[in-house]
């Protein structure tokens, strides 16, 4: 189980890694996030219906991601390249009860022309780097559907390992977990 210790301090923003800055998701980031939302296939894993247009899925997204802020329930990080300022996708800290248990997950969503160029992996070891670093929780997990091998092969190469299959928002998914303990190993 993991505690979240600190929810006032899940959010990265003014953080960053070797290629990216983690930014607050601002208004005007929606235009760029609608494309994340009209590609075929980034929503098929998380998103339960295809009734919804990708307009309206946008805004949904929007209004989760603004509620999360205002309530200090973690949230996504827009990720921006520390190169030339171009919009990669998301990444965060977000609080989830899995199970009937709180848990903190990392999440990601990259634009699909940025997938494949390790930057869900190195976004993803950020946050479970700061979070351990400020001992905001003693385990981390990402959910993850069933057949999503990338978003697996990130979970894994972020330390994580299978710790159970459930159902999630009626939908089946694999929990990845790394707890503190296993992190300090790795180290």
């Amino acid at each position: 189980m993991s505690v979240i210790k600190d929810n006032t301090k899940l959010l990265l923003f003014g953080q960053n890694t070797e290629r990216l800055l983690f930014r607050q998701l601002e208004p005007s980031d929606f235009d760029t996030w609608l494309k994340f939302c009209e590609y075929p296939n980034s929503l098929k894993y998380i998103w339960p219906s295809n009734e919804d247009s990708a307009y309206e899925k946008c805004r949904i997204w929007f209004e989760k991601i603004f509620h999360r802020y205002k309530n200090h329930l973690g949230g996504l990080n827009a990720l921006v390249s520390l190169e030339n300022g171009s919009f990669i996708g998301q990444c965060g800290l977000l609080i989830h009860t899995v199970d009937g248990i709180d848990e903190l997950e990392i999440g990601y969503s990259l634009m699909p022309k940025q997938r494949g160029k390790g930057y869900a992996t190195e976004a993803a070891k950020k946050c479970r780097n700061y979070t351990f670093e400020n001992n905001l929780a003693e385990s981390l997990i990402s959910i993850v559907h069933i057949d999503n091998k990338e978003s697996e092969k990130v979970a894994l190469n972020n330390g994580m390992t299978l710790d159970k299959q459930t159902t999630y928002n009626n939908i089946k998914v694999n929990i990845f977990r790394l707890t503190k303990p296993d992190w300090h190993k790795e180290k």
